[in-house]
């Protein structure tokens, strides 16, 4: 069985912020143990970030 962690993320809109907070999203979830499955933009400059892991 699969379990999945949704993040919903707002973006800056500065590069550099937007990418060390995507960095520092991705890291930790890694450290737990969540593998990244997918991504989706939103409106008003949010994503959504789809984890996986065995459960």
């Amino acid at each position: 069985m699969r379990q999945f962690q949704v993040v919903i993320l707002r973006t800056q809109g500065k590069a550099r912020e937007d990418e060390d907070a995507m960095t520092d999203l991705m890291n930790e979830r890694a450290r737990m143990g969540w593998d990244f499955h997918s991504i989706q933009p939103l409106p008003d400059d949010k994503v959504v970030i789809v984890f996986s892991r065995e459960a």
